[in-house]
C-alpha cells in the first residue's frame, strides 16, 4: 500500500474527503518525526512503538575498491511492533 492508497482507505474508513485523510496523515507524521527528534519515543500501546536507537562508529568497507573506511556514529528511527499487531499478523486472536 502506498499513501495515496493510504489515503483512500483512510478516507473510506472515516467516512471524509481524501483532502481531510492526506492532512491527518500528514499531521501525525510530522508529529511523530518531530517527537523523534526530540529523542523521545511514541507508543501506541497495542500497535508497537516509534523510536530512535544509537549506531555506533563502526569500520567498513568501500565495497568498489575494498578500501577500510570508518562509519560515524548515528541515530537511526525503529519500528517495534506492540504484541497486538504481532498477533493480528501471524492470525493469532488475543
Amino acid at each position: 500500500m502506498n499513501r495515496s492508497e493510504l489515503i483512500a482507505a483512510l478516507a473510506d474508513k472515516t467516512n471524509s474527503t481524501k483532502v481531510d485523510a492526506e492532512k491527518s496523515i500528514a499531521a501525525l507524521l510530522e508529529i511523530i518525526t518531530a517527537t523523534l527528534k526530540k529523542g523521545d519515543n511514541v507508543a501506541l500501546v497495542g500497535f508497537g512503538t516509534f523510536e530512535v536507537r544509537k549506531r555506533a562508529a563502526r569500520a567498513g568497507r568501500n565495497p568498489s575498491t575494498g578500501e577500510a573506511i570508518k562509519i560515524k556514529a548515528s541515530k537511526a528511527p525503529a519500528f517495534k511492533a506492540g504484541a497486538k499487531l504481532k498477533a493480528a499478523v501471524n492470525g493469532v486472536k488475543k
